[in-house]
């Protein structure tokens, strides 16, 4: 079982864009990462879940917002200069789209090796951590690494996935 673990941990090293929500640190894998953009004017969409903010023109192209901290039910705050949005690249039915997240502040992009990655914390079975790629300890604390392709249900996925 140790191996299992250890292969997985070795298979998520690489680069993240960290970001914060709140005091808290996250992590995406750079790959997904298309962009950052300062905030912008977001159209705000009728009848759509909380979480999702509405939409941008980004160069001509439509793109949904998702706000995580609605998402991860945290509270609520005004945006800052430093709020941003990270357009990454998600996979859907049809090909790849573009969604962008909502977050308080990027940090950096850190190089994790696998050996700092630890499985997400198991809460028992009534919890969904299927949105956690693993925890990685770096510079001093710990990052929660997220998969961002699972962070929406697929029902919420195709959801905002038909918005574009």
């Amino acid at each position: 079982m140790a191996e299992t673990a250890e292969k997985t941990s070795v298979n998520l090293a690489g680069k993240y864009l960290t970001f914060k929500l709140i005091n808290e640190e996250y992590g995406i894998e750079i790959l997904k990462v298309r962009e950052i953009i300062g905030v912008m004017a977001i159209t705000s969409l009728p009848r759509t879940p909380p979480f999702v903010r509405g939409v941008i023109n980004l160069r001509g192209k439509v793109i949904p917002v998702i706000d995580l901290r609605k998402k991860f039910d945290m509270e609520n705050t005004d945006d800052t200069d430093q709020t941003c949005i990270i357009v990454v690249d998600v996979a859907s039915k049809n090909g790849y789209i573009q969604i962008g997240i909502l977050v308080d502040s990027v940090s950096e992009v850190l190089d994790i090796a696998g050996e700092d990655i630890e499985d997400a914390p198991a809460f028992g079975t009534n919890i969904d951590t299927d949105f956690i790629l693993g925890m990685a300890k770096a510079k001093g604390s710990v990052k929660i690494l997220l998969n961002i392709e699972k962070v929406l249900s697929s029902a919420e996925f195709e959801n905002v996935a038909g918005m574009v």
